[in-house]
């Protein structure tokens, strides 16, 4: 079984998902536990000093770290294509729920820039998540599943942008508005 190792950065902080080639014993696994606990904690007993939506930020930043980290315990502890798919969801919703809350610092249409733009990263990642397990998957499949997967994420992943860049265009108006939606529209294809 091939691995591959991951990286992504969520506050600053680089969690890797390793290689791992047998499972984990119980101690070991509970231990790990118990360190990303411990982790969670401290990080979150940071933000305690902060306020407002800085603090939000903060606590979602230290809830992404934790939710990352038990999915890539699970992933070391029992490999499997889901367990790997399952950490790189865990990583895409982490960051989408950090960029939710840094819009909040924002107001009005750019605000609502901010939450699509994070909402097609969003659904960008998890597209490349669900064709990475399907060419994981390849074994046990035909080829045009695999072509199915990065033909339907690259619809979606289309779709997010421009719902992105549709945003940005309300931000203008009359004939700059409709030409910038005609642009978007032609851009990715959309009728």
């Amino acid at each position: 079984m091939k691995k591959t190792l991951i990286c992504a950065a969520i506050a600053g902080a680089c969690l890797t998902s390793l290689p791992a080639f047998a499972e984990m014993t119980k101690p070991e696994y509970k231990a790990e536990q118990d360190r990303i606990t411990a982790d969670y904690k401290m990080n979150h007993d940071k933000c305690k000093q902060l306020s407002g939506n800085a603090k939000d930020v903060c606590v979602s930043e230290a809830k992404g770290v934790e939710k990352v980290a038990k999915a890539d315990l699970d992933a070391r502890n029992k490999p499997s294509v889901k367990a790997t798919y399952d950490a790189r969801v865990a990583r895409a919703d982490a960051a989408f729920d950090t960029a939710k809350e840094k819009c909040d610092d924002f107001a009005g249409n750019a605000k609502d820039v901010c939450r699509k733009d994070a909402q097609a990263a969003h659904e960008r990642a998890l597209a490349d998540a669900k064709v990475e397990r399907e060419s994981n998957n390849a074994q046990n499949r035909a080829d045009s599943k695999i072509a199915d997967a990065r033909r339907n994420a690259d619809d979606d992943k289309r779709s997010a942008d421009y719902k992105a860049t549709r945003e940005r265009c309300d931000a203008l108006a009359g004939d700059a508005k409709d030409r910038c939606v005609a642009d978007a529209k032609a851009r990715y294809g959309m009728k």
